[in-house]
């Protein structure tokens, strides 16, 4: 079942899901002294991470991984990292991000990271976008990469660019301690009414979300 938080506006929004974020590592870190946390591109979140870094959390027992990347040279501007260097990795230590290696093709990195990752035993909060036909990470609808069991998958026909991508697997996902989403604004309305109505999603096959709306989302 998905548990929906809706504020008035993406400020609201993103506060809130800081809170939940923050919360949620330091439970996990209480718990099991590490806590492994899958992180969003795009620009939706970078206000989310802005009041993260604010916060006083266990930063060297934090270890954050991407949910996808678009396969452009190191430094692109439209890759994910680079949003996340802006945002977030300011505040993480060395040897505590690990970047896909997207640079090198879709099959290429989706194999050496599987290999980064094959020592991690739970990812134990996977941050997540959404995008308006109601991909997550860089899981498209119809993709054949929907299909692939994999920990991370190659994708080639994105239908936004670029085509090629690396993503986690729908099953990283599935398997992840919790999944939260963070989204707002009016082009967000009718795929949250879809999802909100079951329809066969990417974002509907990964189970349980925490959903963090502002109020146009909900229109």
């Amino acid at each position: 079942m998905h548990h929906w938080s809706v504020y008035k506006e993406m400020e609201d929004a993103s506060c809130a899901a800081a809170e939940f974020l923050a919360d949620n590592i330091l439970a996990a870190v209480t718990a099991r002294g590490v806590c492994h946390v899958i992180v969003p591109g795009g620009t939706t979140p970078a206000r989310c991470f802005d009041l993260l870094v604010q916060k006083p959390l266990p930063w060297q027992h934090i270890y954050w991984y991407p949910g996808d990347e678009r396969c452009y040279p190191v430094g692109h501007p439209e890759r994910n990292d680079v949003m996340l260097q802006q945002h977030l990795l300011a505040n993480v230590p060395d040897g505590h991000f690990y970047a896909m290696p997207a640079e090198s093709g879709p099959e290429q990195a989706a194999r050496a990271y599987r290999e980064r990752i094959a020592d991690v035993d739970v990812f134990d909060i996977a941050f997540l976008g959404l995008g308006e036909d109601g991909h997550t990470a860089s899981l498209f609808p119809g993709d054949a990469a929907l299909q692939d069991r994999n920990s991370v998958v190659a994708v080639h026909h994105a239908p936004k660019p670029p085509a090629e991508r690396v993503s986690m697997g729908l099953n990283t996902l599935r398997q992840a301690g919790l999944r939260m989403v963070l989204a707002g604004g009016d082009g967000k309305a009718a795929i949250v009414q879809r999802i909100r109505a079951g329809d066969p999603l990417p974002v509907n096959s990964i189970g349980d979300i925490h959903w963090f709306l502002d109020e146009r989302c909900m229109a």
